[in-house]
């Protein structure tokens, strides 16, 4: 049995966005101290951390030198160098660990991986050419979405088809040497499950969390499902649990679920790391993603998933800023029940995640009209921003 690392120990962090800031947060409160280490300065995660390295993912030097100084290192994105991986395992221990991060990583992969355990996924198959292309979109019924296989999220790098016609000016737009085409889903619902497996083995999972997307982006995310029945809540759980074991992921994992019209779950796609739809876990559950994932990584017991009360999460995202002004968030904050979180980003952009708000209510459908209305309150009254220096006193390692 491996020994746990108890707090006062150093845990490294690779990427530095906003989930490795309430990660970060999430760690400090146990008593640990946390280095990021990521190519950016000031970032959500480094403004809070000990230590925030600003270096290149691909800096051999610097990345033996981050791994023997800290004790575990986890990943807040799934995205960095395998080669980077490899440097900081002949120092540290990485978990979620590299078969997690290797599936994850490469969209092929991962739908082979979950096809090879047994699981239900829209049918798929990898492309090379604007010929394979139409061939696949015509064998899907003459629609089909091409995704490139690495670094996609938030419907980057997707382009939807609905004739044979589209596969070569798409595939030149497209400008990639291979891509993975996904037959269409005909699905009522989108829902996660977040899981989390300790060392031990031991695993758990949060009840399932309905999904709302605009334009591709996480929108609105309400807990409990009341859309998934018992028994598909149930058969969601075991696959979430069965992808954990056999990637043999320590921390936590999140699966997106398509609900068929039929009620059936098929997967989407996961995340080895906290996720955006769990984000309302901080406010409504006994013990949040963000601790799960630190329990899970230092080998201490889970936490309890259980839900204190039923929840809906906004995200932010800047498109709500306006020139030069930010949200009145006195308005949004006169609601009693509505939390909100910022990630202590400096440039609002169009679609990016700026924040979010969590509401709480007597039940889950309240809670999503609160969040909706605290939310519009902010878009159409902006008050003048003030620059500000959210410079920290952290090491800045360059």
């Amino acid at each position: 049995m491996t020994s746990p690392i108890l707090p006062g120990s150093v845990i490294g962090v690779l990427g530095s966005g906003q989930l490795g800031r309430m990660m970060t947060i999430a760690a400090r409160r146990l008593g640990y101290q946390i280095e990021v280490f990521s190519p950016e300065r000031n970032t959500p995660a480094g403004q809070v951390a000990d230590v925030e390295w600003v270096t290149e993912y691909d800096d051999n030097e610097a990345l033996t030198e981050f791994a023997k100084g800290v004790d575990v290192v986890t990943l807040e994105f799934e995205n960095v160098p395998s080669e980077a991986i490899s440097i900081i395992e002949h120092w540290a221990p990485v978990r979620p660990g590299a078969e997690t991060i290797f599936t994850a990583q490469n969209r092929f992969h991962e739908k082979s991986r979950l096809q090879k355990m047994g699981l239900p996924t829209a049918p798929f198959r990898l492309v090379r050419t604007a010929a394979e292309l139409s061939l696949g979109v015509s064998d899907y019924g003459g629609e089909g979405i091409l995704k490139t296989t690495t670094c996609g999220y938030d419907g980057k790098g997707q382009f939807r088809l609905t004739s044979c016609e589209q596969a070569h000016e798409v595939w030149e737009e497209f400008a990639q040497t291979e891509g993975i085409l996904e037959g269409i889903v005909d699905f009522a619902s989108e829902f996660s499950v977040i899981g989390v497996r300790g060392i031990d083995g031991e695993f758990r999972a949060y009840d399932p969390i309905l999904n709302q997307h605009v334009n591709h982006i996480l929108d609105v995310s309400v807990s409990p499902a009341q859309e998934i029945s018992p028994p598909e809540r149930a058969e969601a759980i075991a696959m979430t649990q069965t992808v954990m074991e056999e990637l043999d992921t320590i921390g936590v994992l999140c699966v997106e679920f398509f609900q068929t019209q039929d009620g059936s779950p098929i997967i989407n796609e996961i995340a080895p790391r906290p996720h955006n739809s769990g984000h309302l876990t901080i406010d409504a559950h006994m013990t949040c993603q963000f601790e799960q994932q630190v329990r899970a990584v230092c080998g201490l017991p889970l936490g309890s998933t259980a839900q204190r009360q039923p929840a809906a999460m906004a995200n932010l995202l800047g498109d709500i800023w306006e020139d030069n002004t930010s949200p009145d968030w006195s308005r949004l904050l006169t609601c009693p029940t509505a939390k909100l979180h910022l990630y202590g980003k400096a440039c609002p952009k169009s679609g990016r995640k700026m924040g979010h708000i969590t509401t709480l209510a007597s039940q889950a459908a309240t809670a999503e009209t609160i969040a909706r209305e605290a939310r519009q309150s902010l878009e159409s009254h902006s008050v003048q921003r003030t620059e500000v220096n959210t410079n920290s006193e952290t090491i800045q390692k360059t």
